[in-house]
C-alpha cells in the first residue's frame, strides 16, 4: 500500500475547503469574486466531515523531511480541536460580541477596495450576498438550537445590539460604507440598504426569538470550558493551577504598578493616571491625528528592532492605522491579504461619543497589535516559503498569536520601545489586564471562589459586575470598555487565557534556550527560528521548541 505524504494530505484538505470557504481559495492563489462566506448548516457539516477525513489520512501519511513533521504535528492538533469544538456544538451556536461569522461578514467590507469600476463591481456583488449569508447563519443557529446547542441569552442580545448599530439606515455601517464611496450608484445604494435591512432583521430575530432559547446563566461550566480552552490554546492545561497563576501574577504586577505610580502621584494609581491623561500631548483628538500616532509608533518600532532583535521581511514595513466603528473601545489587527497587496492594518475602535483618546494608555496595545506583536508575526509567517499554504494563511490559533503578542509587550522595554514612566505604566497596566483576564474568565465560567485578601476585590463570588469592577481597577479602563471585555469573555470561554498562558510559554522557551545555549545564545536567532516554525498550538510549540533547544 502506498501512503500519501503529509504535504499531499494537507494539499487535499485546503483544496476541499476552497470549495466552501473563500479564505481557503485565496490561500491557494485563487481570486474569489465572492468572499462573503456560505454560513449554512450544510457548509458547517461538510467542513466537519472534511476535518474528520483529513485527520484520519494524516495518521497514515508519511513524512519526507522535517518541515513535514512540523506540518503533521500542527495540522493534527488543529483538526483534533476543530472537531471537538464542532461536536460540542460551540462552532454552530457561536454568538459573542467580537468575532462570530456575523462579524466576519461585516469586516470583509473593511478590506474590499473600490478604486475602479471592476473593484466597485466586486464590492457590489459581495454586498448583495450579505442578506443570504445572514439568513444562512440564522438557519445554522436554529439548527444548532434544535440539537440543544444554544448560546446564553445575553450573547444573543449583545450581538443583536451591535447588529442594530450596523444596520441603522441613517448612520449605520452599511449606510456609511455606500455613502462614503465616490462612485456610489443606484445599485450600490439598493444593495447597501438591503444589507442594512437584513442586519436589522437578524437583530430583531436574535433579540425576540433566539435569545429566548438560551440560558440566563452566562458561564459555560467545566465540560464545555475544557473543550473551548483547549481549542483556543492548542494545549491542555491545569485549570486550577492556571487560576492561581493568574492571581499570583496579578499580585506581583499590582506591586509594580503601585511602586511606579508613587513616582507620579502620592494619591494612588487612579490619581496618577489622571495626571498622565492631563499632560500636554498625551490626549489626541479622535481622527487623523490618532491614525498618525498609531502609524508613527509602528514605524518607530520597526526602525528600532529591524536587524537587531528581528530580521524583518519587507512586508513588515507596510502597516496602516485605521479608525473603526466606535463602540467596542478596543484596538485590533487585520492581516494583509494572501498576495500582500493590501497592508496589515491596526484598527482603533474608540468608545461611543469619545472626542479624544489618551494615547499613553495604548502604547503597549499598539506594540501588541502592530510591531513587534501581531503584524510582525503575521508578516514573517506569510513570507516563509517552506511553510505549507495552510500554515501560512489558514492556521490561526489564539494561544500562539496572542501569546506571542503579549510576550513581546513584556519584552518591549528591554528592546528600547518604552521611553518614560507613562509608557512603562501602559505596559504594566496591559500586563495586569491580561492577568486579570485569567481570573475573571476562569472565575465566571467555572464559578470559582474569589480568594480572600486578594488586594483587588472584596467580593467572594464572581458576577459579571465584579468582573467589570476588577478590570476598571487593575487595567485603568473606562466602564464601557470593561463591560464589553467581560461580555467578550463570556461569549468566548477560554480565549482570554491565550494572552498570559501563551506569553508564559514563550518566556519559558526563551529561558530554556538561553540555558541550553549558554554563551552561544543569540536572542535574534532564537526568535527567528521559533517564528519560522509557523503557527501551531501551544502544546506542539512547546515540544518543537524544546527539541530545537536540545539540538
Amino acid at each position: 500500500m502506498t501512503h500519501r505524504t503529509v504535504t499531499a494530505v494537507a494539499d487535499d484538505y485546503v483544496a476541499s475547503l476552497a470549495a466552501l470557504d473563500p479564505s481557503a481559495a485565496e490561500a491557494l492563489g485563487q481570486q474569489a469574486d465572492l468572499v462573503v462566506p456560505d454560513l449554512s448548516p450544510e457548509t458547517f457539516a461538510e467542513q466537519l466531515a472534511i476535518a474528520r477525513r483529513t485527520l484520519a489520512a494524516l495518521g497514515e501519511a508519511t513524512e519526507t523531511d522535517p518541515d513535514e513533521q512540523v506540518l503533521r504535528v500542527a495540522l493534527t492538533e488543529r483538526l483534533t480541536n476543530d472537531i471537538a469544538l464542532a461536536e460540542s456544538g460551540f462552532t454552530t451556536r457561536l454568538l459573542a460580541p467580537l468575532a462570530t461569522p456575523i462579524h466576519r461578514v461585516k469586516q470583509i467590507f473593511d478590506n474590499l477596495p473600490s478604486r475602479d469600476a471592476d473593484e466597485t463591481g466586486r464590492l457590489l456583488r459581495n454586498l448583495e450576498q450579505v442578506p443570504t449569508a445572514l439568513e444562512q447563519y440564522r438557519q445554522t443557529l436554529t439548527a444548532a438550537a434544535d440539537q440543544g446547542f444554544v448560546a446564553p441569552s445575553r450573547q444573543a442580545r449583545l450581538v443583536a445590539e451591535q447588529a442594530r448599530g450596523w444596520g441603522d439606515p441613517e448612520n449605520g455601517y452599511f449606510r456609511r460604507l455606500v455613502g462614503g464611496m465616490s462612485s456610489s450608484s443606484e445599485a450600490l445604494t439598493r444593495a447597501g440598504a438591503a444589507a442594512a435591512a437584513a442586519t436589522l432583521e437578524l437583530a430583531r430575530w436574535l433579540e425576540t426569538e433566539h435569545a429566548a432559547r438560551g440560558s440566563d446563566q452566562d458561564g459555560v461550566g467545566h465540560n464545555l470550558y475544557r473543550v473551548t480552552s483547549s481549542a483556543f490554546l492548542g494545549a491542555q492545561i491545569d485549570l486550577e493551577e492556571t487560576y492561581q497563576y493568574g492571581w499570583d501574577r496579578l499580585a506581583a504586577l499590582t506591586t509594580e504598578v503601585d511602586r511606579l505610580t508613587r513616582r507620579i502621584s502620592d494619591d494612588g494609581p487612579a490619581a496618577a493616571m489622571e495626571v498622565l491623561d492631563d499632560r500636554p500631548g498625551q490626549r489626541l483628538p479622535v481622527g487623523p491625528e490618532l491614525v498618525t500616532w498609531i502609524e508613527d509608533r509602528i514605524s518607530a518600532s520597526i526602525r528600532t528592532l529591524d536587524g537587531t532583535v528581528f530580521d524583518m521581511p519587507p512586508a513588515v514595513h507596510q502597516c496602516e492605522g485605521r479608525l473603526a466603528t466606535p463602540g467596542s473601545g478596543v484596538i485590533y489587527y487585520s492581516p494583509p491579504d494572501v498576495g500582500l497587496t493590501r497592508p496589515g492594518r491596526v484598527y482603533w475602535s474608540t468608545p461611543p461619543g469619545a472626542d479624544t483618546a489618551p494615547v499613553w494608555r495604548e502604547v503597549s496595545t499598539v506594540h501588541h497589535e502592530g510591531v513587534p506583536g501581531h503584524h510582525l508575526q503575521y508578516a514573517i509567517t506569510m513570507t516563509q516559503e517552506h511553510l505549507h499554504p495552510w500554515q501560512r494563511y489558514l492556521c490561526h490559533i489564539h494561544g500562539y498569536a496572542e501569546g506571542w503578542a503579549h510576550y513581546t509587550e513584556g519584552r518591549a522595554e528591554s528592546w528600547g520601545l518604552v521611553h518614560d514612566d507613562a509608557e512603562r505604566l501602559s505596559v504594566l497596566l496591559a500586563q495586569r489586564w491580561r492577568a486579570a483576564r485569567i481570573v475573571v474568565d476562569l472565575g465566571l465560567h467555572l464559578d470559582l471562589p474569589v480568594p480572600a485578601g486578594n488586594g483587588v476585590t472584596t467580593a467572594t463570588r464572581w458576577t459579571r459586575e465584579v468582573g467589570q469592577d476588577v478590570l476598571v481597577e487593575v487595567a485603568g479602563m473606562d466602564r464601557h470598555t470593561a463591560v464589553f471585555e467581560v461580555d467578550r469573555y463570556l461569549g468566548w470561554p477560554g480565549q482570554a487565557l491565550a494572552f498570559c498562558v501563551g506569553a508564559r510559554l514563550w518566556e519559558q522557551a526563551l529561558a530554556s534556550a538561553r540555558t541550553t545555549a549558554g554563551t552561544a545564545y543569540d536572542e535574534k536567532a532564537f526568535h527567528m527560528a521559533a517564528l519560522q516554525l509557523g503557527p501551531m498550538g501551544l502544546d506542539p510549540l512547546r515540544q518543537m521548541l524544546a527539541e530545537r533547544a536540545v539540538r
